[in-house]
């Protein structure tokens, strides 16, 4: 075997990327190859909504555990370390998207699961400070969305390093912003609906550096269905008026389940399965009265749009958010 060549090695265990076999007659090593550390962390649950076990094929935690030891055999940039019970496993990856697409082609495989909101990983600095990482940003827009872009990368603890204007393509706009990994979480989205989806961002890990304080992403509350059943039009047409759904009306929902997005702050329980009671009087209110077209959620923008308290189930078929009833239950017991 030759440089350059593919080969086959077999014969020996627990050999990783970057190791050195060598003969005898000459045991120096090559330079080892040091794969970059996660930055972010995210909880990968047993599956408890109501629906559980409906839709998917592999649902227990020996199947989801089994598939994750495979993905580190070829994932170097990704590890696993067990939760704070048996259903509950901690996957760190190099940002979310890293980790989404874990998600994805585990979803696609038949797998049934919960997923958490994605948090950095901290890190103690030389003089016992807290460090986060951070990133470099580099976003393209159109030169009238400009103030935009700014606002929100400044609103995220960002430092702008440097902005130009190219007269190609009608004007578009580079900036570059150095801002925590915490500040970029929920940030496409809400960039994307500011310049109207023609901005493009970019992102590169920087290292490690000081903990920059509180960075709020999101301010709305969600709007939480209190009842299981069937949604209705009669009961979403009232609904819509309180914020943006994400259903629309003929949707098995269950309790705890996240429906759309309040307009104030604040969690809002709202009944989305009311129907009408059948009286001997005929109306047409009820058809005059159309239910906008639900706000549709893939799933980056559910792993985005969650906040601690809430949850991202995944199944082969369906992609839904609820509530995470043991931070219910803290919440009530406080």
């Amino acid at each position: 075997v030759t440089a350059g060549d593919i080969c086959a090695f077999v014969g020996m265990e627990n050999i990783a990327i970057g190791e050195t076999v060598s003969c005898k007659t000459m045991p120096k090593p090559l330079a080892k190859i040091e794969v970059e550390k996660p930055t972010v962390r995210m909880k990968f649950l047993v599956n408890t909504s109501p629906f559980s076990g409906q839709e998917g094929e592999f649902i227990n935690s020996r199947d989801i555990k089994n598939r994750l030891e495979r993905e580190l055999e070829r994932n170097l940039a990704l590890t696993v370390e067990p939760g704070q019970s048996a259903d509950e496993f901690v996957v760190c990856g190099r940002g979310t998207l890293h980790i989404t697409i874990l998600i994805e082609t585990m979803r696609r495989e038949g797998f049934e699961f919960q997923i958490g909101p994605p948090s950095v990983i901290m890190k103690e600095g030389p003089n016992g400070q807290k460090q986060e990482p951070f990133e470099v940003a580099v976003v393209e827009c159109p030169e009238e969305y400009t103030g935009a872009c700014v606002d929100l990368l400044g609103s995220r603890c960002g430092q702008m390093i440097d902005m130009n204007t190219s007269e190609l393509n009608g004007g578009t706009t580079t900036i570059k912003y150095r801002l925590p990994t915490r500040g970029l979480l929920g940030l496409r989205n809400h960039m994307l609906t500011a310049t109207k989806g023609t901005a493009v961002l970019n992102t590169l890990f920087d290292g490690y550096d000081d903990w920059t304080g509180e960075i709020k992403t999101r301010e709305n509350g969600s709007l939480t269905a209190f009842a299981t059943g069937q949604s209705t039009q009669y009961a979403l047409k009232d609904i819509q008026n309180r914020g943006v759904l994400f259903i629309e009306p003929g949707v098995k929902i269950y309790e705890g389940q996240v429906i759309g997005i309040h307009q104030r702050s604040g969690d809002l329980p709202v009944n989305a399965v009311k129907a009408k009671k059948a009286t001997n009087v005929r109306s047409n209110a009820e058809i005059k009265v159309q239910v906008a077209a639900p706000k549709e959620m893939s799933l980056d923008d559910c792993i985005e749009y969650i906040v601690d308290d809430e949850l991202v189930e995944v199944t082969p078929e369906s992609i839904r958010m609820r509530k995470n009833p043991k931070a219910s239950k803290k919440r009530g017991g406080k």
